[in-house]
């Protein structure tokens, strides 16, 4: 499941070909993805200028002049990929339709943007922009790790009463929105925390430790254009590459990148994978 950088990654990508841009036509080829699409989705979305591109937690929001907002969660597989209007100085052959292309946004000035999703875990909908924070997928996320209320004494406050282990803390999106597995295991390995000690055991010390890390790992991530695992890819079709990166993460029996002489080890937490040096992280 992409998580923030990876999301972060495709609105910086879509922003300069559809802010301020008017979505001329729209093909809806399917009537759902994880669940049915907004009634009149293409009625609701043709003719309308684009006036902001935001991204909320692990959910894109294309604001319109209608005063309506596009709420997009990519799912497990869901890519965005443009396709740029011809220009006059070179000829592009016409974009080919894709098999799992099942949203297209033809722009004003001739880009196409295809929501492309083989597996349709992805999600849209359509909610008055003056609520959209109360919309249901929204509406009980924790602040944003790089927001300025996401901060030492915040987190200290919501982690003291959690008895669950500290990684399945910062996945609860209530406490921090954006987080996933990924990152959260990079974090802890960079405060030498181990992802089995109970969260209000830890001292406020060690939890204010984890505000920096999170935002430095998620902005180095951004700025490698996220991890490729499997589908993510950016909107040129690149893949991210912040995987080469790991220090923890899917690397179980590899050295520690520390040179402790302790090999990366794997437990099962919540149903999920966590990867750690059982040295250097207490």
């Amino acid at each position: 499941m992409p998580e923030l950088p990876e999301v972060e990654t495709v609105r910086r990508g879509l922003q300069p070909h559809m802010e301020g841009r008017v979505m001329a036509r729209v093909e809806v080829n399917r009537p759902d993805l994880r669940w049915p699409f907004p009634p009149n989705m293409t009625g609701r979305l043709q003719g309308k200028t684009v006036t902001a591109l935001r991204r909320r937690s692990k959910y894109i929001l294309v604001d319109l002049d209608s005063a309506e907002t596009l709420i997009i969660h990519l799912g497990m597989s869901g890519r965005m990929q443009i396709d740029e209007a011809p220009t006059a100085q070179f000829h592009h052959e016409p974009p080919v339709a894709q098999k799992h292309d099942h949203v297209v946004f033809h722009l004003q000035d001739g880009t196409r943007i295809a929501f492309n999703d083989a597996r349709r875990f992805g999600a849209m909908d359509l909610t008055p922009t003056a609520e959209v924070e109360n919309h249901w997928l929204l509406n009980k996320l924790g602040p944003e790790p790089l927001g300025n209320s996401f901060n030492a004494p915040y987190l200290v406050e919501a982690l003291k009463k959690k008895s669950s282990p500290i990684k399945t803390a910062l996945l609860d999106q209530r406490v921090v929105s954006g987080l996933g597995n990924i990152y959260v295991c990079e974090v802890l390995f960079r405060t030498g925390i181990s992802p089995k000690r109970k969260a209000s055991n830890l001292s406020a010390a060690r939890v204010a430790s984890l505000v920096p890390a999170i935002r430095d790992v998620l902005e180095e991530a951004i700025e490698s254009g996220g991890s490729s695992l499997r589908d993510h890819r950016q909107t040129n079709g690149e893949l991210g590459y912040f995987q080469h990166n790991f220090a923890v993460y899917d690397r179980e029996g590899a050295p520690c990148r520390n040179e402790c002489g302790t090999n990366i080890f794997r437990v099962v937490q919540s149903g999920r994978s966590s990867f750690y040096c059982p040295k250097c992280q207490r």
